[in-house]
């Protein structure tokens, strides 16, 4: 364990010099709805010094650099729309500062030394945001790549991709203001993973700042290029903890001709053995989704549980699909309905408005995941609200209204009683400090360990995210 013994004393001038003074806005002039977000994120009583808003790769190498070596903590984020999700940063306390305000007097006492297992003693933190690092680097039309700086939000990449017939096959909770790098660092794939795999599978290569500022680069531009493999799958999902994301290169598809939904809805047993026949046969659907009763119901589309299956190929074979899975429900004595193309995206659209609504400031959004073959028993066993689980890998999405700590810990010993987890993604401040959010109880807690101590020994980048002090 390290101590804390020196001083330092940092002034917003230092910043200035590598963003300019418009590259920075003080936490006294934050507007109203990124502080909610910032202090969603942070422990209560963690201080925030500012928002820093780099313009380049260089800038934010530099930013960071100068975060090092005054022992600022640093809190990584794009549009922060899912800058909540998983543990809470947290320093340990400082005694009361005034605010900052510009100039001579913008000081802030942090101490240098760090603490792998707890966080900077420090009395408060940076926020960095990627928001301006949001430019198209290249887009290889005919091998199927592009690359962007993280900053980019993911639907101003769809409309690029579009342009050209193209599309990234992520289906990301709140798709008009999530961030490349956020959908990285959080993993977040969405009901397209069953055709497509995961974020990970998709990243063909990556740019970002390590905790000394030194930019590092794995893979490459071309889809054959595997250096850097296991550095790119060790960045996805690591919410920003071992460094900041700059730049991706995504492999992308060409847009499909046709797309077309079928929802079955019925009988646990009878939507189960759906699920199998479909997941069993030559069908090749980009989707398949098993919905919980109230979430049927939210989504006007019948009664009990339901299986929501997406199809996207030439317009003949959806059509063919969707008819061969109608008949299997049929006979299964299920209800089935078929949706066309404009239905179907206002169906996937509303579908992601109910689970990732964030206007409930009480609601809590879990990630799950258990054995496939328990999904449709899980979704009508577990004292769950709206709940959506990826019938092909068993990962889904839990939301409650309202819920205690007692209750997400019955639900996560449900699912691991399944062979799964639960992951709380976003609660009340209130509710996270009660319980693991992430709920891991396997024997890679000394190697995570030992990765962060490599990546970033002086604990800046997000300190507690993942690993809270004395675990």
């Amino acid at each position: 364990m390290k101590s804390f013994s020196t001083e330092n004393y940092v002034t917003t001038q230092e910043l200035e010099s590598i963003v300019g003074t418009s590259g920075i806005c003080l936490w006294q002039d934050t507007e109203a709805f990124w502080q909610e977000r910032i202090e969603k994120a942070v422990a209560p009583g963690t201080k925030i010094a500012c928002t820093v808003y780099p313009n380049t790769q260089e800038e934010l190498a530099a930013v960071i650099a100068c975060a090092g070596r005054n022992r600022w903590g640093v809190l990584p984020c794009g549009s922060g729309s899912k800058l909540d999700w998983g543990g809470l940063v947290q320093f340990d306390p400082d005694p009361p500062q005034p605010p900052l305000t510009r100039g001579e007097q913008d000081v802030v006492k942090v101490p240098r030394e760090g603490d792998l297992g707890g966080s900077p003693d420090a009395g408060g933190i940076v926020a960095v945001s990627t928001a301006r690092l949001n430019r198209l680097v290249e887009h290889a039309v005919g091998d199927l790549t592009v690359t962007a700086e993280a900053g980019m939000k993911f639907a101003d990449l769809q409309e690029i991709l579009g342009a050209s017939g193209q599309f990234l096959p992520i289906d990301p909770a709140y798709p008009q203001q999530a961030t490349l790098g956020g959908i990285v660092a959080t993993a977040d794939t969405g009901s397209l993973r069953h055709r497509y795999r995961g974020v990970r599978d998709l990243l063909l290569g990556i740019s970002f700042v390590r905790s000394d500022g030194k930019i590092a680069t794995a893979g490459g531009r071309v889809v054959k290029n595997v250096a850097g493999y296991d550095l790119m799958k060790l960045l996805t999902g690591s919410y920003g903890t071992l460094g900041v994301i700059s730049q991706v290169t995504f492999r992308v598809y060409p847009l499909p001709e046709s797309s077309g939904t079928v929802i079955l809805t019925g009988e646990t047993n009878a939507l189960a053995q759906a699920a199998q026949i479909l997941l069993s046969s030559a069908l090749t659907p980009t989707a398949v989704d098993l919905l919980s009763p109230q979430l049927v119901e939210k989504l006007s589309s019948g009664k009990g549980s339901g299986l929501a299956v997406r199809f996207q190929s030439i317009a003949e074979s959806v059509k063919q699909q969707s008819a061969r899975l109608l008949e299997v429900g049929e006979k299964l004595g299920l209800q089935g309905t078929s949706c066309g193309e404009n239905e179907e995206n206002q169906l996937w659209q509303r579908l992601r408005e109910t689970v990732w609504n964030s206007a409930n400031k009480s609601a809590i959004i879990c990630k799950i995941g258990i054995r496939p073959s328990e999904s449709v028993k899980a979704i009508n066993e577990l004292p769950v609200q709206d709940a959506l689980i990826h019938a092909g890998s068993g990962l889904g999405v839990l939301r409650f209204e309202t819920a205690t700590a007692e209750t997400l810990l019955e639900v996560r010993k449900g699912c691991e009683a399944k062979g799964g987890f639960l992951t709380v993604l976003a609660a009340p401040t209130h509710i996270k400090p009660e319980f693991d959010v992430w709920g891991y109880t396997g024997s890679a807690i000394d190697l995570m360990r030992r990765i962060k101590q490599e990546f970033d020994p002086e604990n800046i980048l997000n300190p507690n995210r993942f690993i809270l002090k004395g675990s």
